[in-house]
C-alpha cells in the first residue's frame, strides 16, 4: 500500500508538470503534436527510471560513504548525460528507425530538469531503492500522461475558431493553467 501511495502521489497528486511546475520548457515545446509527445513521454520514462536508479546508487554507495554529498549535483548531471548518450548510441546502432523518429528529443532529455529533480527528490525524501524506483516511474508516467493530454488538446485547439492574437502560447498557457486546476482536484485522495 505504501508503494501505491508513492506512485499515485507522484503520478497525479504532485504531478511534476502541473503541480510542481518543473520541466515546463519541454511541456510547451514538444506538445504541439501528439506523436512527438508520445515519443518524448516514452523516452522520459526510460531515462528517468534508469538515471534515478544510477543516481540513487551513486549517492548511497559512493558519495555518502565518503562524505561527498556536496558533489551530488555534478555527479547526477554527469550520470544523466552519460545515460542519455549511451541510450542514443544504442538506439542509433540497434534500432535506427526509432532513433530517427526520436530525432532531437533524445538529446533534449539531457536538459530536462524533471530528470534531475527526481534524482534529487528521491534522495531528499530518503526513499530506499524500491521506493525511489516506484517514485521515478510514477513521476515519469505522470509527465507522459500530461504531455500527451496537452498535445491532444492543442491539436484540437488548432481547429477551433480562436482569435489570431490569442493563438499559440497565450491559449496554451491558459489551457495548462486549467489543467493544473483540474489536477488540484486529486489533492487529498487516499489521504495523500
Amino acid at each position: 500500500m505504501e508503494l501505491f501511495g508513492i506512485f499515485f502521489a507522484a503520478f497525479l497528486i504532485n504531478n511534476i508538470l502541473l503541480i510542481r511546475f518543473i520541466a515546463l520548457c519541454s511541456f510547451f515545446g514538444v506538445s504541439t503534436k501528439l506523436d512527438t509527445s508520445v515519443g518524448m513521454g516514452l523516452a522520459v520514462i526510460f531515462v528517468m527510471t534508469i538515471s534515478s536508479a544510477v543516481s540513487w546508487a551513486v549517492f548511497h554507495f559512493v558519495l555518502a560513504p565518503f562524505h561527498l554529498e556536496f558533489l551530488r549535483t555534478a555527479s547526477f548531471i554527469l550520470t544523466i548525460a552519460a545515460l542519455v548518450q549511451l541510450e542514443e548510441l544504442y538506439m542509433k546502432k540497434m534500432v535506427p528507425t526509432l532513433y530517427r523518429a526520436m530525432g532531437i528529443y533524445l538529446p533534449l532529455i539531457t536538459t530536462n530538469c524533471a530528470i534531475l529533480a527526481v534524482a534529487f527528490l528521491a534522495i531528499d525524501y530518503q526513499y530506499n531503492f524500491v521506493q525511489a524506483m516506484v517514485y521515478s516511474i510514477g513521476v515519469s508516467t505522470g509527465y507522459s500522461l500530461v504531455i500527451v493530454l496537452f498535445a491532444y488538446i492543442r491539436e484540437r485547439m488548432a481547429l477551433a475558431p480562436i482569435p489570431k492574437w490569442f493563438q499559440g502560447y497565450p491559449i496554451a498557457f491558459i489551457t495548462a493553467a486549467l489543467m493544473s486546476l483540474a489536477f488540484l482536484g486529486f489533492t487529498g485522495m487516499f489521504g495523500l
